[in-house]
C-alpha cells in the first residue's frame, strides 16, 4: 500500500522532523513518502500534487498552525477518493482524540503522542489481519463507534534511527532550517505549556547525535535548530555538546537552541565568551513574564535576577544573539503588569523581543482550567485568548499595536540608534514609546498596507512630527544617520528632502580633498580621487556632534557633517564625521 506521510509548514524554509522520524522507524518494511506544503499553499495545489502520486494511506502531521488548511486537504481528498486511509497525529490531535474523531468523519485514525511504535504498527495492521485494537496510542473506527487505544511505555530514544539520512533531503539542506532533538520532555511544568504534560526528560544516543550533526554539515546544512525544550537542564551534557559543536563545526553554521537562563552557571556562559566564534550560536529564552504572581499561577519557576545575569553576560560577550519571548495574557497579568513586564525585559536589550500572545492549547492545564481566570478564546486554532477576567479584548488590541511596531522597529534593526535614543531619552519608557506609536500606526491604516524601508523612516517621521515636535531636530539627525549607514549601497535618492545645497556640499568636498586628515587617519587611507568622493560617498548635516556621542553617549548640539562611503567592492560602508567648522574654514 503507497504510503506518504505529510505535513503544511508555517514557511517554505522549515521542514518536519516528525514525519521524517516515521518515515525512519518504519524502514526498511515499509517504504514511505515525505510531501512537505505550506500552510500558504492553495488547497487545491495540495490536493492535486497528492492525488497525482497514487497513495493509499496518507498520514497528516498536525499542530495549531496547519490544523484549519490540513482539514480542508482531507476533506476534498475523500470526496475525491473515499478509499484513501486518512492517519493523523501530532501535539494538535493528540489531546482531545474523540472529539477530532469526531469533527472529521474523513479521518480513519488518529495517532496519539510519541508515533514512532504506532504508526509502525498501524501499517503491519494495515497491510495484516487488520486487528488495530492491537496498536497501542491510537483512535480508530469500529463500525460506527470511535475506540481509543492508550499508549504503552515510551519508546527507547536511543534506539531510534537517523532521520536524517534521506537522498531526497540533501540538495535542500543550505536552504532550509534542520530541526534536531538531543532529548524529549522537559522537567518543568508551565500549564501553558504542552511540554509540561510529559513527565521526565529521555536523552537520544549522544555519539549518534554527534555523527548526525557531522553528516549535516558535510552536506551543506546552514541552520541547525535544536528543539529540545530545555537544552541546558544538564550542565554536563550542554557542556559537552557546545564544546563538540565549536571543534567541529563549518564556516557558515548557525546552531540555535531554547534554554533555560535563570539555570545557566557563569562559567558555563563564560565558556562560551571565551571559546565560541561569533555568530555560531544563538539562543531562544522564554521570560514570559517577570510578575511572581502570574508565574507561580502557571507553575513557572523563575529567578528573574538570574535570568538577567545570563542574558547580560551573553550580551556583554557579543558572540551569541539572543531571542526573547514574552507572552501576554496570562492569569492576573493585567495591561500595567504587561507594561512593567515588556520593560523589564526591554531594559536588557535583546536581539530580538517577541511578543507573543497566550494560546489555550488542548491538554493543558491552563484550557482546563480556563473559567478559573475568565478566559475567553477562539474556538478554533491557534486558539488564541481574547480576553481575561484582568485584560479586556481593548488591553489585547493595544498591546498588539505594540507587537507591530516592535517588530517592525526593534527586531529588524533597521535605526538601532534612533529607537535607543527614542526609548532612553524622548519617551517615560521602552513600552510608551512603541505603544503610542503603534496606536498611530492603527490609527493611520498601516497595519493593512506594506511598507518600503523608506516608509518605515517616513511614518515615524510622521509620528514624532504629531507626538514629539519638540524632539525632533535631534531624532532626525539619529534617523538619518541610521538610514545612511545600514545601506550596503550609496542610495539614490532618501526618505529626507535635501539639506545640504549643492554648492556647499561642492565646497566641503573640496575641503576633504585638500586634507583628507580633517575626516581621520581610516578616512585618509583610502586615497579616495574626486571621482570616487562624489560616487561612492554621502554627505549630509546632523544637528550634534556624532564623534562625541558615539564615545561618550551624550548629545552636544553642534552642527557636523556626516561622510558615509559605500565601498564598491568589499560591499563596506563606514560613517566619518567632523564638525562643521573643521570643513567650512
Amino acid at each position: 500500500m503507497k504510503t506518504i506521510l505529510a505535513t503544511l509548514n508555517a514557511k517554505y524554509i522549515h521542514t518536519s522532523l516528525s514525519i521524517r522520524y516515521l518515515k525512519a522507524y518504519a524502514a526498511p518494511e515499509y517504504e514511505v513518502e515525505l510531501a512537505e506544503y505550506t500552510i500558504k499553499d492553495p488547497s487545491m495545489n495540495i490536493v492535486t500534487d497528492l492525488y497525482s502520486k497514487n497513495p493509499e494511506i496518507i498520514g497528516f502531521s498536525c499542530y495549531i498552525w496547519n490544523i484549519e488548511e490540513t482539514i480542508k486537504v482531507i476533506n476534498m481528498l475523500k470526496k475525491i477518493n473515499p478509499s484513501i486511509i486518512i492517519v493523523l497525529g501530532g501535539p494538535e490531535v493528540t489531546y482531545d482524540t474523540k472529539e477530532w474523531m469526531e469533527r472529521i468523519p474523513e479521518v480513519d485514525f488518529i495517532i496519539i503522542g510519541e508515533g514512532e511504535q504506532s504508526f509502525k504498527q498501524l501499517l503491519d495492521e494495515l497491510h495484516g489481519e487488520e486487528n488495530f485494537a492491537n496498536v497501542s496510542g491510537i483512535a480508530y473506527r469500529d463500525n460506527d463507534s470511535i475506540q481509543i487505544k492508550p499508549q504503552r511505555n515510551k519508546i527507547d530514544l536511543k534506539t531510534l534511527p537517523s532521520p536524517f539520512r534521506f537522498e531526497e533531503d540533501l540538495p535542500h539542506l543550505s536552504k532550509r532550517v534542520t530541526y534536531i532533538e538531543t532529548s524529549r520532555g522537559c522537567p518543568f511544568s508551565c500549564q501553558f505549556c504542552l511540554s509540561s504534560i510529559e513527565v521526565g526528560v529521555r536523552y537520544f544516543d549522544r555519539e549518534k547525535i554527534k555523527e548526525d550533526i557531522r553528516f549535516l554539515m558535510d552536506h551543506g546544512a546552514k541552520t541547525i535548530k535544536f528543539v529540545d525544550r530545555t537544552f541546558n537542564i544538564s550542565r554536563s551534557y550542554a557542556m559537552e555538546m557546545f564544546q563538540f559543536l565549536i571543534d567541529e563545526h563549518k564556516p557558515g553554521v548557525v546552531f540555535q537552541f531554547e534554554i533555560t537562563a535563570d539555570i545557566m552557571r557563569p562559567e558555563v556562559i563564560q565558556f562560551l565568551n571565551d571559546n565560541a566564534p561569533k555568530g555560531l550560536f544563538r539562543f531562544e529564552i522564554g521570560v514570559q513574564s517577570t510578575n511572581d504572581t502570574t508565574n507561580e499561577l502557571v507553575m513557572r519557576k523563575q529567578n528573574f535576577n538570574k535570568l538577567t545575569r545570563t542574558v547580560t553576560m551573553v550580551k556583554e560577550g557579543q558572540k551569541i544573539d539572543q531571542h526573547l519571548d514574552l507572552i501576554a495574557g496570562l492569569p492576573e497579568e493585567d495591561y500595567h503588569s504587561f507594561k512593567k513586564t515588556f520593560n523589564d525585559v526591554f531594559a536588557l536589550r535583546p536581539e530580538e523581543l517577541q511578543l507573543g500572545f497566550l494560546k489555550m492549547l488542548r491538554g493543558t492545564g491552563l484550557r482546563l482550567r480556563a473559567a478559573d481566570h475568565g478566559y475567553v478564546f477562539m474556538d478554533h486554532s491557534p486558539y488564541e485568548i481574547l480576553k481575561n477576567d484582568v485584560l479586556s479584548f481593548e488591553d489585547m488590541i493595544k498591546i498588539k499595536q505594540v507587537e507591530d511596531v516592535l517588530e517592525k522597529y526593534w527586531n529588524d534593526h533597521r535605526m538601532d540608534e534612533t529607537i535607543e535614543y527614542l526609548v532612553s531619552h524622548v519617551f517615560e519608557t521602552p513600552f510608551d514609546f512603541f505603544q503610542d506609536f503603534g496606536t498611530y500606526w492603527d490609527e493611520k491604516g498601516w497595519t493593512r498596507i506594506g511598507h518600503q524601508l523608506e516608509d518605515l523612516y517616513k511614518h515615524l517621521y510622521e509620528f514624532l512630527l504629531h507626538a514629539k515636535k519638540d524632539e525632533l531636530l535631534i531624532v532626525s539627525g539619529f534617523m538619518k544617520y541610521d538610514y545612511l549607514r545600514n545601506q550596503k549601497y550609496k542610495p539614490r535618492k532618501p526618505w529626507w528632502e535635501e539639506i545640504v545645497a549643492k554648492e556647499e556640499r561642492s565646497k566641503i568636498y573640496q575641503s576633504i580633498l585638500q586634507n583628507p586628515l580633517i575626516l581621520g587617519k581610516e578616512f585618509a587611507s583610502l586615497q579616495l580621487a574626486e571621482k570616487d568622493l562624489y560616487k561612492h560617498t554621502v554627505l549630509e548635516k546632523l544637528p550634534f556632534n556624532l564623534n562625541h556621542f558615539l564615545k561618550t553617549g551624550t548629545i552636544i548640539e553642534e552642527e557636523s557633517f556626516i561622510v558615509v562611503h559605500y565601498d564598491p567592492i568589499n560591499l563596506k560602508t563606514t560613517v566619518y564625521s567632523a564638525l562643521s567648522g573643521e570643513l567650512t574654514t
